[in-house]
Parts: C-alpha cells; sequence; structure tokens
C-alpha cells in the first residue's frame, strides 16, 4: 500500500462566503483542491449522517443511512433556482443569511431553520414542475428510491416524528405505529404521501451532491474518508424499524479511559448480538454497503465496541460487556469487521481501552488502528514514530483532543523532556522550546510524517499549527461541534507558502500526492 497523507475537518466546518452559515457538500471540491495541492491525498469528514432531533454532535444519528439535508448547498439546486433562489427569501430570512455567513462559529439551529424553509419553496417548485408532470427527474427521484432500501422507512419515520408528532420520540407514538402494525404504516404512507415524498426528495438531492463532489475529488487526487458512528440514537428511524437488533432496557457507553475516570454513557441503545447473528448481521452489511457508496475509505468509531459492547442496564445494575466472553468477542468483532470491508478500506479507532485480543484481530484482517504521537509512550518514554508499523495511521491529534500546540504548551516540563528525547526532535532537544512556534510545528510534523505508519492523518487545525479544536469529550456546549475555519477558502488558497511546507513534507517522506492531485494543485494556483 503506497504511503498517503490526509487531512481531517468536518464539513460543517470549511467556511465558504457563499454557503448558508457552514461547509456545504459541493464545498468538499475546492477544499480537496486545496488539499492535494498541500500534499495531501486523502479527506476525511466527521460523520455525515443526519442527526438525532435536538443535537448537534454527528455520532448521535436519527438514520444510519440518511445524509443530513444541513449540508445541501440551496444554490446548486435546480429547484430552488426554479423558485427564485435567494430572491424569494423574505428580508428578515435575508437579513438571517448574511449573520449567519459571517458568524465565527455555526449556528446549528438557525442555520436548520432557515434551510428548511428554503426547502419547502424548492420542493414545491419540484411538485409543480416536475413531479406533477411526470417529467424525467421525477423518474430519477423514483429510480433512486428503489435503489435505496432504507429510505422508506427512514422517510415515513421522519414525517411521522416531525410532522404527525410533533418530534415527540417513536415509544411514545400510538401502539399500532409504534410496534409498526402494517396497516397502520400503510394508512400513514398514504395520508402523509406528500411529505413522505419531500424527505425522499431531499436525499435524492445530497446523493446528485455528493455524487459530483466525490467526482470532483477524483479528479484532484484526493480519496474522501468518512467515519461510521459506533450506533445510532435511540429515537432514530433503524431503532424503530429494527427493535428486534436493539437491547431498549439498557443504554450503551464506554468503560474508563483516558477521557473519562469513571467511564462514559452515551446513552445510546445496545447492540443484541445474539439477535444480530441470528439474522446474518443484516443491518451491519447495509450499514458497510452504504459507507462504500459514500466514502473511498473509512474510520470505524469506537471499534473495540463491535466485538464487546460496554452497557450500563436502565434498573441501575452493574455495567457489563455484550457479548460476555472473549471468544464469543473475538467472533462477534471479525464478523462485523469483515462485513464493513466489503465496503470498502476500512480504518479502525482503537483508541482509549482497547483489550489487546482487539488490536491482534484487526491486524490479522489488515486493517490498520491509530497511534496518536500524545499517547505512544511506555511512560515516561515516548515511541519512536519510525518504529511504528506500516498498518497503523499516525496522528498528532483527533477531532476529540486539544490542538498540537495546546497539548506541547500544557505539558509538564518533565513529559516535555521525555518528548523531545525521541530521536527525530534532536534539534528541538538542544534549544528545548517551552512555547510551540513555527520550528517545533515543522519538527513535530517532520516526526509523524517520517513515522512508519503507511497513512498519516492530520488535523487540519495541527496542519496549520493553529490552536482551535472541534469538541470537547464529557462537555456539552455550543463550541462542541460549530468550529469554522477563520479563514474562508479563497485566503486558503492563497496561503501558498503554508501549502508549499505542506507538500515538501509529504515529498520528503514519500507521501506526495498523486499526479491528479498535482495537476489540480496548479490548476488551483
Amino acid at each position: 500500500m503506497p504511503r498517503q497523507a490526509g487531512v481531517l475537518l468536518p464539513l460543517f466546518s470549511i467556511r465558504n462566503p457563499t454557503a448558508w452559515g457552514l461547509g456545504e457538500i459541493p464545498d468538499l471540491v475546492p477544499f480537496g483542491r486545496w488539499a492535494a495541492g498541500a500534499g495531501f491525498s486523502v479527506l476525511q469528514v466527521l460523520p455525515m449522517n443526519e442527526v438525532s432531533r435536538g443535537q448537534d454532535s454527528p455520532y448521535g444519528a436519527l438514520s444510519a443511512f440518511a445524509l443530513d439535508p444541513v449540508y445541501l448547498a440551496l444554490d446548486a439546486m435546480e429547484d430552488f433556482a426554479a423558485a427564485g433562489g435567494r430572491e424569494v427569501l423574505s428580508p428578515e430570512d435575508q437579513a438571517l443569511l448574511s449573520r449567519l455567513q459571517a458568524a465565527p462559529r455555526v449556528h446549528w439551529h438557525p442555520v436548520r431553520q432557515l434551510k428548511e424553509r428554503a426547502f419547502q419553496l424548492a420542493f414545491r417548485a419540484f411538485l409543480d414542475r416536475e413531479w406533477t408532470r411526470r417529467s424525467r427527474r421525477a423518474e430519477a427521484l423514483e429510480a433512486f428510491a428503489r435503489d435505496h432500501e432504507w429510505l422508506e422507512d427512514y422517510a415515513l419515520f421522519a414525517t411521522l416524528h416531525d410532522d404527525r408528532f410533533g418530534g415527540n420520540p417513536w415509544p411514545e407514538w400510538p401502539e399500532p405505529l409504534r410496534r409498526r402494525d402494517p396497516a397502520a404504516l400503510g394508512a400513514a404512507r398514504v395520508e402523509l404521501r406528500e411529505r413522505i415524498l419531500y424527505r425522499e426528495w431531499l436525499q435524492w438531492q445530497a446523493d446528485l451532491q455528493w455524487r459530483a463532489a466525490r467526482r470532483g475529488l477524483s479528479a484532484a487526487g484526493v480519496a474522501l474518508m468518512g467515519d461510521l458512528p459506533f450506533m445510532v440514537a435511540g429515537d432514530s428511524a433503524d431503532v424503530w424499524a429494527r427493535t428486534g437488533d436493539f437491547r431498549l432496557d439498557a443504554h450503551a457507553g464506554a468503560p474508563p479511559d483516558a477521557f473519562s475516570a469513571t467511564g462514559q454513557d452515551w446513552g445510546l441503545p445496545v447492540y443484541r448480538w445474539d439477535e444480530m447473528g441470528r439474522n446474518g448481521h443484516a443491518w451491519i452489511a447495509a450499514r458497510g454497503r452504504r459507507a462504500g457508496e459514500l466514502y473511498d475509505l473509512y474510520r470505524v468509531d469506537h471499534v473495540v465496541g463491535f466485538y464487546r459492547s460496554y452497557y450500563f442496564p436502565n434498573d441501575g445494575g452493574p455495567p457489563a460487556f455484550t457479548p460476555a466472553e472473549k471468544p464469543a468477542q473475538i467472533r462477534n468483532g471479525e464478523r462485523v469487521m469483515t462485513l464493513f470491508q466489503q465496503g470498502g478500506r476500512v480504518i479502525a479507532e482503537d483508541l482509549g481501552v482497547i483489550p489487546d485480543f482487539v488490536r491482534a484481530s484487526l491486524t490479522r484482517l489488515g486493517i490498520p488502528g491509530y497511534r496518536v504521537l500524545r499517547w505512544e509512550k511506555d511512560a515516561p518514554v515516548f515511541r519512536d514514530p519510525a518504529l511504528w508499523p506500516a498498518l497503523s495511521v499516525a496522528t498528532t491529534g483527533t477531532h476529540d483532543t486539544e490542538s498540537l500546540a495546546d497539548w506541547f504548551e500544557g505539558m509538564p516540563p518533565e513529559e516535555r523532556a521525555a518528548f523531545l528525547k525521541i530521536p527525530g526532535l534532536s534539534a528541538l532537544q538542544a534549544r528545548a522550546p517551552e512555547r510551540f512556534d513555527e520550528g517545533v510545528r515543522d519538527a513535530v510534523l517532520e516526526l509523524v510524517y517520517a513515522s512508519g505508519s503507511d497513512l498519516v492523518l492530520l488535523p487540519f487545525q495541527d496542519a496549520l499549527g493553529s490552536r482551535e479544536r472541534v469538541n470537547i469529550p464529557g462537555t456539552v456546549s455550543s463550541d462542541n461541534w460549530s468550529y469554522r475555519m477563520p479563514q474562508e477558502l479563497a485566503a486558503l488558497s492563497m496561503d501558498l507558502a503554508s501549502s508549499a511546507r505542506l507538500r515538501g513534507l509529504a515529498g520528503r517522506t514519500d507521501r506526495a500526492a498523486n499526479p491528479a492531485g498535482e495537476a489540480a494543485a496548479g490548476a488551483g494556483r
């Protein structure tokens, strides 16, 4: 496998002055061109799943399959143009749009509300101009629905959830709909057919923009890397449609680790691995196929949870693992990971408390795990990245960590001294810096790029040496999941010095982007 370098940036973080307050699907292409020019051949985004209502975190999804419509670029939608475009927005909404575009962070709720009003205008134009006339585009929507079997349950669930029951979770719905009585479902589909069609239309539009973005990234020589969440929300289309696959008398989490001394309670449902085994892990297999449809490669979040899931019983009993015993855990995990591999190249997020047998299993399957520089040590000695295995992903941090700059400056003096003893940092050791500067940035990035790992993935902030972060685990704040690049895409593309610096790193460590990426970078300049 060739050595590669990649950059991690949530789609919502891309700042395009014409977008509606957050990065949108078409913005992947110009950002990908910048990435290619900086020597990156992989662009990783966070989960793109439609999030659970009232949530900003992409890791609690309303659907394991549906893309979040908030990422649709209205200005690129044929039906929005047919409706009159931005000119038909009310003066209040036009003023709101201007404020959201200029905002330093993503303001999710007003962005969603504004886009929803605009989507309604565009959908009405589609109904009047296309659907009622049974046009070619109407037939294309019908074909999309036929080709995506998950769409029927998702669209019905979202319509019942938001339109019929005002956002109330499905366990509070009337019993016939709660238990999916066929007659009740049939009646709801007839009564709500236009609203169901609206959700299908949104997913079709997202698919069109996504496919176009994939083509643009491919032309730039950049592979798109996704992120598959460990679980969906309990109040989700998937749990409602497949209640037998999930335990609802407990909630999933993680055992104690570096982020939490008492473990993490995520409040998510728990897999019924026994039932999934009996049905051939059908839902897991479908998730893998969908990931392969969306991405060139993808990260499996909390991979250990697919071997053994940690859960808290609702009755207050002690937390435990399922499956309970190691042999069953290995069988379950390898079955799940093999199914995921059928959807494409898989990266395992194997951070936290990971049993040795899980990492041994991943190695047997040829699935790389992570090597996070700050955690790779046998205290007090840091492990030399040059000795990291090729089957691994080298990185300075994740979307859950503080920036490289803040970590370096926050280390106790004795830990920083131990860090600077890594062989590749001999030049830094001589001057023993306490502050993070360009010299520290460049030396540490070179250390990671020169590692034995086949893939390097840098958080965008660390690539530039900035200090922003995406999320602080264990906290609920408007600062989480709302990071936006401080500079616009055009300004980033004009920062030729940063691109040349990063491209030079890739070249010196045999991670240079492919020729298509170089050509795209030249065109961008």
